[in-house]
């Protein structure tokens, strides 16, 4: 006759059989899609969710992916210079802008963020919205696989492609089309800039129609793509040096 394991043991290693099964999972999809361009995103479904809940009739979600070399490169430039001018250069987390963040607190300034493009990356892909250490901790854990697995054009190409930039605007081909009436491979410096500058808070702030405050954002940004060295600057990732952030 054959003696039961204990129950502790049984639910230990059941805890690990599927811990070690979700890691290997979520691996997986991140390899994957380092090739495959994604078909929506966790915050895409989130957004269509509350639509249906808050009985949103008239929402509608704009979302289809563009290969890099169909995007003006304006765009991925803008969004480095506008989000994350360390980008080529870290590993997925700004520790400089972290503690700055932490001092600003410290002090009773106003929250600010401090996230790279690779986390912002990993959470619209994969998490939801809100402030919670669960949801940080999992946005850590995939920026780290995202860096471990992607090159950063891959990065940055993926980012471009779902990140918010309109209420129910996701991406670079739904936001040049529903804004600018043109294909993303047409957008002009100015155009770019103005898409990154509504980054922050793409549901309040509108690219097409720009309040003071994004027009004056979207000149900064102008200004920070020409001292990064324009489109040159996306050519091999070494740029001449770092520009400081606003």
């Amino acid at each position: 006759m054959t003696l039961r394991r204990p129950l502790p043991i049984r639910l230990l290693r059941l805890f690990t059989l599927l811990a070690v099964g979700w890691l290997a999972l979520s691996w997986l999809a991140v390899l994957a899609l380092r090739f495959v361009p994604p078909w929506t995103s966790a915050v895409m479904l989130e957004r269509r969710a509350g639509a249906l809940l808050h009985g949103e009739k008239d929402f509608r979600l704009r979302y289809h992916w563009v290969a890099w070399d169909q995007v003006s490169p304006y765009v991925p430039l803008a969004m480095v210079a506008g989000e994350d001018q360390k980008f080529p250069f870290h590993h997925g987390f700004d520790f400089d802008s972290i503690q700055d963040a932490v001092d600003a607190a410290d002090e009773g300034k106003r929250l600010r963020g401090a996230s790279t493009i690779s986390q912002q990356t990993a959470k619209n892909l994969f998490l939801w919205n809100g402030r919670s250490f669960v949801r940080k901790g999992l946005e850590a854990y995939f920026t780290v696989l995202i860096e471990l697995s992607w090159p950063k054009r891959r990065i940055l190409e993926v980012y471009m492609n779902i990140a918010e930039m309109g209420d129910g605007i996701y991406g670079v081909g739904a936001a040049s089309e529903a804004f600018f009436h043109a294909p993303p491979s047409r957008l002009g410096a100015a155009q770019a800039a103005r898409l990154a500058a509504v980054l922050p808070s793409p549901r309040r702030y509108h690219a097409d129609h720009p309040s003071p405050y994004v027009q004056g954002r979207a000149n900064w940004i102008l200004q920070q793509m020409g001292q990064l060295g324009g489109p040159a600057y996306l050519q091999g990732w070494q740029p001449p040096r770092e520009v400081r952030h606003r």
